[in-house]
């Protein structure tokens, strides 16, 4: 027996009968030998820690554009969090902790520089729209290795595409029916991670007061980070497993509360034109890269690469773009577009 095949076992005998199982996976689109070691959830969770785009993760946008001051969050640290978050409740809840990280590390991979704005930005520019969700299925599906991808299993790659909710529910969606739990599990953890965390940055950041957060919310999730991550997590657990584990719950009270802090946050964080304001330039910047790397040729061929058929150019494009860390979009900007003094004396 190798280790996979012991470690397989394992969770078969430790598991909630909700958790996904790792020799159970749908499998891979290319089929390949499985690992003497690890079982397939755990060798995605590698395979997706280890790719380019999860450590371009450090220099893209969570809330505050390029953030200069050390302890404010990137897209990493969010990601990172989401992941500790989704472990700790997988775990109270006897399910698959190697499922629940892979999703949770991969579930941002195809966020834009400059955040939101970004995405924003590129889905009126591309044709057919752009969102994050689908690509980050594609930088795992395709754009890692050189075109190749990662190969991940079936469970990863609708974890990390049905991730989102936007500004809707996230205990149910539609759809939740061909999900693992893991996964749904993470889409919970997301909320948790982002409306406790960029509360947190916005108040370091002196866009909000701590004593304005609303009193309800105070009297619910507690003032403090902790207090409220402490909050939501005991709650979900608790919640989940006294309605048998099945489905992600929680009290009626909490999930008010976060909806209540959600709303707070577009309100006076994500909709404030203090913040917003170097998103509008940040999206002036994304516009004008897509559309000289669309038309150029000779920028498209210096950055971009081999001019691909005429039908392709704009997803090829909007690919590179997605792909740019916040200080690389502006590096590249600042060469196509400013002028640089002549250094010949």
């Amino acid at each position: 027996m190798t280790l996979r095949e012991e470690l397989e076992r394992r969770e078969e005998a430790i598991l909630s009968p909700f958790a996904a199982r790792s020799a159970a996976s749908k499998g891979r689109a290319r089929p390949e030998p499985p690992c003497a070691m690890r079982p397939a959830f755990q060798h995605d969770r590698d395979r997706i820690l280890y790719s380019k785009a999860f450590r371009r993760l450090k220099h893209k946008t969570q809330v505050f554009l390029a953030p200069t001051g050390d302890h404010y969050r990137t897209r990493l640290t969010h990601t990172l969090e989401v992941a500790q978050i989704a472990r700790t409740m997988a775990r109270a809840l006897a399910l698959n902790e190697d499922l629940t990280e892979a999703v949770a590390l991969g579930h941002d991979l195809g966020h834009t520089p400059f955040g939101h704005a970004g995405e924003a930005q590129l889905n009126q520019l591309l044709p057919g729209g752009f969102r994050h969700y689908e690509q980050s299925l594609r930088v795992v599906d395709l754009l890692e290795k050189d075109g190749r991808g990662l190969n991940l299993t079936h469970e990863v790659r609708m974890g990390i595409l049905h991730h989102s909710k936007g500004k809707g529910g996230f205990l149910c969606c539609q759809g939740d029916d061909e999900l693992t739990l893991e996964a749904r599990l993470v889409r919970c953890a997301d909320v948790m991670a982002y409306v406790a965390h960029d509360t947190d940055d916005a108040i370091r950041g002196g866009v909000i007061d701590a004593q304005e957060l609303p009193p309800a919310v105070v009297r619910t999730l507690g003032r403090k980070l902790g207090d409220q991550i402490d909050t939501m997590v005991r709650d979900l657990v608790g919640q989940t497993r006294a309605a048998g584990g099945a489905n992600p719950c929680m009290s009626p009270a909490v999930e008010e509360a976060i909806w209540r802090l959600r709303e707070f946050l577009y309100a006076r964080v994500y909709d404030n034109m203090e913040v917003h304001h170097d998103f509008i330039k940040a999206s002036k910047i994304i516009r004008e890269l897509w559309e000289r790397l669309s038309e150029d040729d000779e920028q498209y061929q210096r950055h971009v690469g081999a001019l691909p058929p005429a039908d392709q150019r704009a997803r090829r494009t909007a690919d590179y773009v997605a792909g740019m860390s916040d200080h690389y979009a502006l590096r590249i900007y600042e060469k196509i577009f400013l002028p640089r003094p002549w250094a010949v004396m």
